[in-house]
């Protein structure tokens, strides 16, 4: 039973379903506000349910998440620094609760299953793509991380999470050059199992989960999942280390970070359209560099 009251995702239980919902759909559900603590706390407290066997993580209205809020995020830790030890502390602490979330759904008992409801952008797209156990998603879904041509880098470990889900050169063309992956895509290469319609997508993601509980043994659903994620932990949280003691915030990514959180040209509306607001920051990034 979840009973903790939430601001920025929501959280139901159906039957031995937990179902996790990014609850910010006026930004895209955006990784701002309070999203990211309450998520960490909700698979907590699924986590600890005795009753259910799947974690479903999706998104409320037509995306599922356009990655990090860079408008409401005032926490950069750019300095300037007294020392080198309170940059790292500093720039460790901002990404602590990043960090935190991966790590608690690399330890959470229950099975993962990712259902991507619309597209998802950056972190969005990167985060958990390689961490869940099962991956269902709308056909109108499409992902895209084009963290290169910002100036920046994949984030938590998610290339290398990536390249064990997807393999090397899947993942680099989605992290490393930001190739657009249509629903479709993933689905041919076996990494989303079904596909639903965008209508109705969390009945379709209910009803084939409930089919699973009915065709097969709750326990030994769960008992597979924990042999599987046991022998993957460690690789995957050495990921995380790795990226975290190699993302010190550079000079050139502060621009970029500080250049879009100024501009008010960009329209985030329509940030899923061909040739629309990501096409709009990989230029806005290319005349910031000039």
């Amino acid at each position: 039973m979840v009973a903790t009251d939430y601001q920025d995702i929501a959280v139901e239980v159906s039957g031995q379903i937990g179902i996790v919902k990014f609850n910010r759909p006026d930004f895209l559900n955006a990784f701002g506000g309070r999203l990211l603590p309450e998520t960490i706390n909700a698979f907590r407290e699924l986590n600890e349910d005795p009753d259910t066997v799947f974690t479903v993580l999706t998104g409320e209205g037509r995306f599922f998440s356009a990655g990090w809020d860079m408008r409401n995020d005032n926490s950069f830790p750019f300095g300037p620094f007294k020392t080198d030890a309170d940059a790292k502390i500093a720039h460790s602490n901002h990404l602590f609760p990043c960090l935190e979330l991966v790590r608690t759904i690399i330890d959470h008992s229950k099975i993962f299953v990712l259902a991507f409801n619309g597209p998802a952008v950056g972190g969005g797209a990167a985060w958990f793509l390689g961490l869940a156990d099962t991956i269902l998603a709308a056909d109108s879904c499409h992902l895209q991380a084009p963290f290169s041509s910002l100036a920046l880098v994949p984030e938590n470990g998610s290339i290398r999470t990536l390249s064990h889900s997807l393999g090397i050169h899947r993942a680099n063309d989605i992290l490393i050059y930001g190739k657009r992956v249509t629903a479709q895509q993933l689905h041919t290469w076996g990494t989303v199992s079904e596909l639903f319609p965008t209508t109705g997508f969390l009945s379709h993601v209910k009803l084939f989960l409930e089919k699973q509980l009915d065709d097969n043994d709750a326990k030994s659903m769960m008992v597979a999942k924990k042999l599987q994620a046991t022998a993957l932990r460690n690789e995957r949280l050495l990921a995380a280390e790795i990226y975290k003691e190699n993302s010190r915030t550079s000079g050139e990514e502060r621009e970029t970070v500080e250049a879009l959180k100024e501009d008010s040209s960009l329209d985030w509306a329509r940030v899923d359209e061909p040739r629309s607001s990501v096409t709009e920051l990989q230029c806005l990034t290319k005349k910031w560099r000039r």
